[in-house]
Parts: structure tokens; C-alpha cells; sequence
């Protein structure tokens, strides 16, 4: 029974991921991380799939491997974020303009001090 709610919380989290990957704003890579970590647990079949996947395949594997980021990953994160912040401010207005500035803040740091 784990095995299945392991499996059915990766394919959501595949799901998720596929949705990122044609809206901007909503990140993919994290949510294939994710998977894969469900995968690990409840089909490593899928799991060996992610990770040989063409285009996502690779970033995954560093961040297993080394915890490591791309600068090209890096970058499009940080811009993605900067559009939030943007689209906010324009939609949204003060104060609420903070809250993404914030998140921002956080985690582009944190994303920007990982390894290459």
C-alpha cells in the first residue's frame, strides 16, 4: 500500500512539473526532484526513467549527485522570480508586492549560493 501512495505522489508531482513546464511561473525542476524522491520509494522503474530523461534527466542527477545547480538553471530561476516579483507589483501593488520580494530574497540566495 506505501509503495502505491508513494507512486501516486510522484505522478502528482509529475503532474505539477508538466503544468511548469509551459507556464513560467510555476517551477519544474523542484517538482521532479520531488518525484524522483517518491519514485525512489514507490517505483524505481519511474525513478531510473527521470533520471534518463533527455532535458530534465541531467539537472536532476547533479542535484543528486552534488547538490549542484547550473549557472543556466540559476539564472532562469532568479529571472522567473523577478517576473513574479514585477507582475505583483503591477497587478497587486504595495504591500503585497512583498511578499514575492520576500520568497525572493530567500530562496534566489539560496539558489544562487548552491554549487555549479
Amino acid at each position: 500500500m506505501r509503495r502505491h501512495l508513494w507512486t501516486g505522489a510522484g505522478l502528482g508531482f509529475v503532474g505539477l512539473g508538466a503544468v511548469g513546464a509551459f507556464l513560467p511561473l510555476l517551477p519544474t525542476v523542484p517538482f521532479l526532484l520531488l518525484a524522483m524522491v517518491c519514485f525512489a520509494r514507490g517505483n524505481p522503474a519511474w525513478e531510473r526513467r527521470l533520471l534518463d530523461h533527455p532535458t530534465y534527466g541531467p539537472s536532476l542527477r547533479d542535484w543528486r549527485e552534488r547538490r549542484a545547480i547550473s549557472r543556466r538553471a540559476k539564472k532562469a530561476a532568479l529571472l522567473a522570480m523577478a517576473l513574479s516579483v514585477a507582475v505583483t507589483a503591477f497587478t497587486a501593488g504595495w504591500p503585497w508586492v512583498l511578499i514575492p520580494l520576500g520568497v525572493m530574497a530567500l530562496s534566489g540566495t539560496w539558489i544562487w549560493t548552491r554549487a555549479e
